[in-house]
């Protein structure tokens, strides 16, 4: 067995390093480079349900601001979805054919009946495993939280109902009781939880008086979540976690998988430091494990997690009580 090893989702990875869903995942020279780096997996480029929809809108408002012609909606519509929806099946077909590596389908809809039809279309394409890319706004005063939750559930359930592979689902932080979706998302039948996503950040531009965006990149500091969260969540939970947001270097990797972490997604340092991140962050684990004499990533997988602790209950307070709870004078 190759020292760096792991499974994930039941997916056999040659180590724990997965390129996560962005557009430099929507080339297939690039996924080539991906694994000709060393990445054990790729996510393909989320499907935005809401691309297709504006694309269909913008369509009708150039050629008919009016809407006169309301009978051409169901063509556009039906031929508009088709195009976006080949362009997708058509990249896992090619991935498939020239990666060893699994390839992942990432989708991110608003509605749930889209969810199941992608799901079943990129299955039948090839695909590995699905991963959805799930994030209900908390805007709409309609919903409460027990209903954004209920609607999570629902439709986990119902895609890992039509697709005989892998099915992950990518989440925010952003809930009142976190422990309780996690679990809800592995009793729906998620094989995997990708934690975190990371969404786009608002910022104003004071002078031109616009909406900009802001923080396009993690930063390094972005994992603390995610290894806090894992941390608390590993062998509490029957689904395998993959850490995501903040992971820059092979060190990151590492903490990772103390945590409990099966693997890790990366992004941002591959836009910002190129492919051959993937190359150093092997290189460091590989270094790191045999300088601590581990021979497999179950070696060390989980050994600081909350559950590995001789008193579990310190897990969250210790180290605020150590830097906050002296006195200062």
């Amino acid at each position: 067995m190759n020292l760096l090893e792991t499974t994930y989702m039941g997916l056999h990875l040659k180590n724990p390093i997965i390129v996560g869903s962005s557009g430099l995942s929507f080339n297939i020279d690039n996924l080539i480079n991906f694994e000709a780096a060393g990445a054990a997996a790729v996510v393909l480029k989320s499907i935005f349900e809401e691309e297709i929809h504006l694309e269909h809108s913008d369509f009708l408002s150039e050629d008919d601001p009016y809407n006169s012609r309301a009978e051409q909606l169901d063509y556009l519509d039906v031929n508009i979805r088709k195009e976006k929806l080949d362009k997708f099946t058509r990249l896992i077909t090619k991935a498939k054919k020239y990666l060893s590596i699994p390839v992942i389908a990432s989708i991110n809809c608003s509605y749930s009946i889209e969810w199941v039809a992608f799901a079943k279309e990129f299955a039948k394409a090839g695909a590995d495993a699905i991963e959805l890319n799930l994030f209900i706004s908390p805007s709409d005063e309609k919903l409460s939280s027990t209903d954004i939750e209920e609607l999570y559930f629902k439709i986990t359930s119902k895609v890992k109902q039509s697709v005989d592979i892998p099915v992950a689902v990518k989440i925010t932080n952003q809930f009142t009781s976190l422990y309780s979706v996690v679990k809800g998302l592995a009793n729906s039948g998620a094989d995997g939880l990708v934690l975190f996503n990371r969404f786009f950040s608002p910022d104003f531009d004071i002078d031109k008086m616009v909406v900009k965006p802001s923080f396009v990149f993690s930063t390094e500091q972005e994992i603390a979540a995610s290894l806090r969260w894992i941390g608390l969540l590993h062998n509490r939970i029957n689904c395998d976690f993959c850490a995501s947001t903040g992971i820059h270097d092979g060190e990151a990797v590492v903490k990772a998988i103390l945590a409990g972490a099966s693997a890790i997604q990366i992004t941002s340092v591959l836009y910002q430091h190129g492919f051959s991140s993937i190359t150093a962050m092997i290189k460091f684990l590989e270094k790191w494990m045999m300088g601590k004499h581990y021979t497999s990533i179950g070696d060390f997988k989980g050994k600081l997690s909350y559950m590995s602790k001789e008193n579990p209950g310190v897990y969250e307070r210790q180290q605020f009580m150590k830097y906050f709870g002296k006195n200062i004078i």
